[in-house]
């Protein structure tokens, strides 16, 4: 479900790092990472978004199968699709907040509009 981003990482570790923050974005609304990895973020959380928006029994597996906690994969449907019903994409929201003190990585800020 990965878009064009390699991210420095093997497929599996890449896979399972975005997992774990499109987790922590549905649970939390908000997050901070580098620039890249929110727009990787993005992609992936708006699909599950759209997903979500259809409370059908297929569309509950796709998303049970990519979320890693059960209640964040209930809260999405529950609470977070319905919230987006009549808005067509354009579900987070990307803030620059600079550079990181260590390494100087640009990082963002991203959020559930």
């Amino acid at each position: 479900m990965s878009g064009k981003r390699k991210l420095g990482r093997a497929t599996s570790a890449r896979l399972a790092m975005l997992r774990g923050l499109v987790t922590f974005l549905l649970e939390n609304g908000r997050i901070e990472t580098t620039v890249t990895r929110a727009k990787e973020v993005r992609s992936i959380a708006e699909k599950l978004i759209t997903i979500a928006k259809t409370d059908t029994l297929a569309n509950k597996r796709y998303v049970f199968s990519f979320i890693t906690k059960e209640d964040v994969s209930s809260k999405l449907f529950k609470e977070i699709a319905p919230k987006y019903e009549g808005r067509n994409g354009g579900y987070t929201r990307i803030i620059k907040i600079g550079p990181r003190r260590g390494d100087a990585a640009e990082m963002a800020i991203i959020e559930l509009v």
